[in-house]
């Protein structure tokens, strides 16, 4: 009888440890496994800029969401799919910007909030956009004098 209360003991053991494994590995990973939780919103650039599918979407450096997917739409412009959590309420007239965190830091989208007493529901399009700076195209118009 002892050395099945052993076995069982280390059975459960082994099934908490497990679970704490992908506990965590889930947690670190900011995998989502049980689906989205927040609204969709849309905002179109002119170039996306090396952004990709699951940065991060902020307001005032603090994150408010995640880009969910990046297509190219049928003016050939970068359609950004990002998700925002349900607290956050953005105006009908707040401006997407994509940023950089630090000088080759990884690219992310600065969202400014606007004055308007609209908001963007659920499926809706941030009209104003700022598409990412591009430094080499700088460099080329600096370089041969057209600044």
């Amino acid at each position: 009888m002892k050395k099945f209360d052993l076995e069982l003991a280390v059975g459960i053991f082994l099934l908490v440890g497990i679970m704490s494994l992908a506990y965590i590995s889930i947690k670190l990973g900011r995998l989502e496994v049980m689906g989205n939780s927040g609204y969709t919103v849309y905002a179109e650039f002119v170039k996306s800029g090396g952004v990709k599918n699951g940065a991060v979407v902020e307001i005032a450096g603090v994150q408010i969401g995640k880009i969910k997917s990046i297509k190219l739409n049928g003016e050939y412009m970068a359609r950004v799919e990002m998700v925002i959590n349900e607290d956050i309420k953005l105006q009908d007239d707040a401006i997407a910007s994509i940023k950089t965190k630090g000088l080759i830091g990884e690219k992310y989208i600065e969202i400014t909030p606007g004055g308007s007493d609209k908001g963007v529901s659920d499926g809706g399009k941030l009209r104003e956009t700022e598409s990412a700076i591009d430094i080499e195209e700088l460099i080329s118009k600096y370089a041969f004098g057209k600044v």
